[in-house]
């Protein structure tokens, strides 16, 4: 029963441990239990909800060596085995208000049972948005959302949150009122920022989960500076959330130990929203770009719709696409007298929360607020259902009941069994849509139905049912993780969207510019990491513009400087780590792999991973099935590729930078016995920050591009040299290998640029002056022949004159024909060109 205990309690929910005791629940009970069993054991329905959910996170063990789920009651990091990540996060700090007084007049034992009341309030809040009670601290607690596991929305999870726990304490305050004659309050604070968290540190019951970083330290501030009974948040934490919620304005506020004033904002509550993408996209939209072949089949559909020949259309595909900007551009495309729009928004928050779309959908009709008097709220949804509604005393009960409105006075009470209840709401609805459809068209969206709750994926079975006789054009989004339940049907039609090409990328970024085109540099990055999909290509081109990195130059956009890779958006890498925590056992592979390149191959990876063969191709089976990587081949000769170039940035980002080096250098020490690039070796050896062996493989890449004339590549392989080795104490080797990188870089440079260019001057020189120092005849020659052509070509023949005579000297010296010809041919061909003909004449001779 200790592990059952420990389990309860990291739930909050340990006043139920013994009655598990007292009715013999152990491990191998508890994944039978019911919601019947539970019920009878007296758990209540919102603690039924949370042990329902952990109960279905541990599967189905009946061994004790189980791993309780994160969020816990007392406040300490799961014991699970968990290197530290660098990661996005967002940091929640609530507590307590006026505590010190409550203690004054309050006996301890007291005011144990009011804080315990009040941090187990906080937990089940923090628990029903899956965020992660990190640490307890006297009369308030601190917690994460994005760790240990990330949602795409983790920002607004927090808010959410946030708001609850001040509803939940009023609520507490009605309960303690009576029983202790206390009234608590509660300020709460919220920040959204990069951290390092999951190191493990101090000891027993002490040990914890610790974030490093400003954004814990700014949260506790926002706390610190919040009214009481308020959520106060980050700007970055207000930019992520978007328009979801109402704020206010608290201006900016100088906080210790933060560098720059920080503007606040007090979250009022949630505003009332029609649909998600709307409050996520408040600013103007850009101009959809290349879906003109969905939204014409889709308008062929509403025009069949209109003529009484009912559609469904089911829209798939992934995060981002754009399937509500889609569904956006229609309901621009159709005048609004020509249709009753119906607009259902399904909630990640409200799975299980029966007919929630509706509801939601009847209240923005409505305008029904939350605060609303009773008798307000039914007059509101009265005038709504007399539009369509042919008997108001048969529906308006049955709406009411949905919407949690009080009728008793008015109408008469529904008598009826629950079950039968739901069968006639759902009749109702449809009914309502059928008498919307006889007034005119209906168009009905049904939106990210992956998120529906089970009655609602009922009704929409039967709204589908009745299109077909009906003016009415169902339009239903999801993503490929649903599986469609609605099949057989002629009325309806599947397609997914698919990504962008690239012409349609460029297209989609000049709409985000203005029509100025980026720098190629800059293009080129945004069109290899966003995969064609629309929302990357628009979020990570919006970041470029806000980055100090390109400037407006009228018609166009240029580097300010030389260009770093492109950060991954902070709107985007909840979203993608979220991918990589659901599946949280093999991630460390997909973060080894994401370090070896968006593709790798299996022999390598076996080689660096160090698990057992069975264990990789297990791991590799579910990144492949959760399709977060393709496969080619079967191992051991299989390649792998990430289906996206920022899931692997973000696998390979949440690694510590001193984890990233020492798999770095395993790697780099492990492709020293294969015969691969010297380029792929020299970057690991470089992340690794292993200079000397990095600078040796640059060398060895630039000297092997100009064999094969790949001039560009090879000024890449050497300058990254050149950088190392300025790191590097100054040595004679290292002068030596400085030289060797100097005039292999020469004449890849005059290649690309021209003889006269003005940055193979310097390149030359500096090998003049190395060579002065620890430089071999033969490179003096080379050097020095190098800085001539370059004056020569450029027409600055008096200082090619005096190199002349240099490289003369240098000739004479080593007594080699070959540099002797070389030598003369400069000579004779400068002399030529200053009109010193005989001089000129000799030279030539002499060659000859």
């Amino acid at each position: 029963m200790n592990d059952i205990t420990n389990w309860l309690k990291q739930l909050g929910l340990g006043k139920y441990t013994q009655v598990f005791a007292d009715n013999d629940i152990d491990l191998r009970v508890l994944p039978k239990l019911t919601d019947e069993d539970l019920k009878e054991l007296g758990v209540s329905l919102g603690h039924r909800r949370l042990l329902q959910t952990a109960i279905s996170e541990l599967g189905d063990k009946t061994t004790p060596a189980i791993t309780p789920p994160p969020t816990g009651d007392t406040g300490k990091a799961a014991e699970q085995k968990s290197d530290a990540e660098r990661r996005q996060l967002t940091v929640m700090f609530c507590d307590l208000v006026g505590s010190t007084a409550l203690s004054q007049h309050l006996d301890p034992e007291e005011l144990g049972v009011i804080n315990r009341a009040f941090q187990d309030t906080c937990a089940t809040a923090i628990q029903r948005f899956e965020g992660y009670v990190a640490r307890y601290m006297g009369d308030g607690l601190l917690a994460y959302f994005g760790y240990p596991k990330a949602h795409e929305d983790d920002a607004e999870r927090a808010i959410r949150t946030g708001l609850n726990i001040v509803e939940e304490v009023e609520e507490l305050n009605r309960k303690l009122g009576q029983d202790a004659g206390v009234t608590l309050k509660v300020r709460v604070g919220i920040a959204t920022g990069p951290v390092v968290v999951g190191e493990l540190v101090g000891e027993g019951s002490s040990k914890e989960n610790t974030v490093v970083g400003e954004t814990p330290n700014l949260a506790a501030r926002l706390q610190a500076e919040a009214e009481s009974n308020s959520v106060t948040i980050s700007p970055a934490t207000k930019h992520l959330a978007g328009d979801l919620f109402e704020y206010r304005d608290q201006g900016e506020h100088n906080l210790k130990g933060i560098h720059e004033p920080i503007r606040l904002w007090t979250v009022n509550g949630e505003t009332v929203i029609e649909s998600r993408f709307e409050a996520k996209h408040s600013e103007a939209l850009t101009p959809l770009v290349g879906r003109e072949q969905e939204i014409a089949l889709l308008l062929d559909r509403w025009q069949q719709a209109k003529e009484g020949d009912g559609q469904v259309v089911l829209l798939s595909g992934e995060a981002g696409i754009g399937k509500s900007r889609v569904l956006q551009a229609l309901r621009e495309s159709i005048p609004l007298e020509d249709a009753t729009r119906l607009r259902y928004q399904c909630s990640p928050y409200h799975t299980s929360s029966a007919l929630y779309p509706v509801i939601n959908q009847i209240e923005w009709a409505a305008q029904i607020t939350r605060h609303e008097d009773a008798g307000i709220k039914l007059g509101k949804l009265e005038s709504l259902l007399a539009q369509s509604a042919k008997d108001l005393t048969k529906v308006v009960p049955l709406f009411a009941n949905l919407l949690s409105i009080p009728t008793e006075g008015h109408y008469a009470p529904i008598t009826i069994a629950p079950d039968r209840r739901k069968e006639e709401t759902l009749k109702a609805l449809v009914e309502e849509m059928k008498n919307l459809s006889a007034q005119r068209a209906v168009l009905m969206i049904f939106e990210d139905i992956h998120w529906a709750d089970p009655t609602s994926q009922e009704l929409i079975g039967l709204f589908i049912e009745e299109a077909q006789d009906n003016r009415v054009l169902v339009l239903i989004t999801y993503r490929p993780e649903f599986v469609s339940p609605w099949t057989g049907y002629t009325h309806i039609t599947n397609f997914t969207l698919n990504r962008f090409s690239k012409g349609r990328v460029i297209a989609l970024m000049e709409n985000v510019t203005g029509g100025k085109p980026l720098p190629d540099e800059v293009r080129n990055q945004i069109i290899e990491k966003t995969d064609g999909i629309p929302l990357f290509v628009e979020e990570l081109t919006k970041t470029v513009l806000e980055s100090g990195l390109i400037e407006d130059r009228g018609d166009r956009y240029s580097l300010t400087g030389p260009l770093p890779p492109l950060a991954i958006p902070s709107t985007l890498q909840d979203s993608l780590m979220a991918r990589l925590d659901r599946l949280a056992s093999v991630k460390e592979t997909a973060q080894i792999a994401a370090l070896l390149g968006r593709e790798f191959s299996y022999e390598l990876l076996a080689k660096v991973a160090h698990l057992k063969a069975d264990a990789l191709v297990q791991a590799l089976t579910q990144l492949t099935e959760a399709g977060l990587v393709f496969a080619k081949g079967v191992p051991p000769n299989a390649t792998y590729t990430f289906k996206h170039a920022m899931v692997q940035e973000t696998a390979y980002a949440s690694l510590l930078k001193s984890k990233r080096r020492q798999l770095h250098a395993n790697v780099a020490a492990t492709l020293q016995e294969e015969n691969v690039e010297p380029e792929i070796i020299a970057h690991h050896f470089s992340e690794a920050h292993l200079h000397e062996p990095a600078v040796t493989y640059w060398l060895k890449a630039g000297k092997r591009a100009l064999e094969r004339s790949a001039n560009v590549e090879a000024v890449m392989h050497l300058k990254k040299g050149l950088q190392l080795l300025g790191s590097l104490p100054d040595s004679t080797e290292h002068s030596l290998k400085e030289l060797e990188h100097l005039l292999a870089m020469g004449p890849a440079l005059m290649a690309i640029r021209g003889y006269a260019a003005p940055e193979v001057e310097p390149v030359y020189a500096r090998a003049r002056e190395l060579c002065q120092h620890v430089g071999e005849p033969a490179q003096s020659f080379a050097a020095t022949w190098g800085l001539w052509l370059h004056y020569q070509q450029g027409g600055q023949l008096k200082k090619a004159r005096d190199l002349t005579e240099d490289v003369l000297a240098i000739a004479k010296k080593q007594q080699d024909p070959a540099l002797h010809l070389q030598a003369h041919h400069a000579a004779w061909a400068t002399f030529h060109r200053l009109g010193e003909l005989a001089v000129c004449r000799h030279h030539a001779e002499e060659g000859a």
